[in-house]
């Protein structure tokens, strides 16, 4: 995990910096002289996760597109008799091959895994 790390002689925030002579990560003060050799190798990591279903709620009226494929499925909720559906687009390595269903009832729009 990254932390923030400071100067020991000013207080001020040390940034990340290359030392290209010796080919080694360094954190330095912008505002005086002070360098330090870095304990942990990872400046930053950000990782933001989203799950499949979680990407769907974003696109609105799934239902009306025409490129998605139909289906004669049942909806859970409301019992209208076809479903539009498509796969999963994580590429996440343990993500499972999984169908996503939306009602074709524009009014219910309900989503479901199949």
């Amino acid at each position: 995990m990254a932390t923030f790390k400071y100067c020991m002689e000013c207080n001020n925030l040390l940034y990340p910096r290359e030392d290209k002579a010796n080919r080694k990560l360094m954190f330095a003060c912008r505002n005086c002289q002070y360098e330090e050799d870095a304990d942990n190798f990872c400046v930053y990591r950000h990782e933001i996760i989203h799950a499949p279903s979680e990407q769907t709620m974003v696109l609105a009226d799934l239902s009306a597109d025409p490129t998605l494929p139909r289906a004669n499925v049942p909806c859970p909720r409301c019992g209208h008799p076809e479903a539009v559906f498509f796969q999963s687009s994580s590429r996440r390595a343990d993500a499972k091959m999984t169908l996503f269903y939306v009602c074709g009832n524009r009014a219910c729009g309900h989503r479901w895994v199949g």
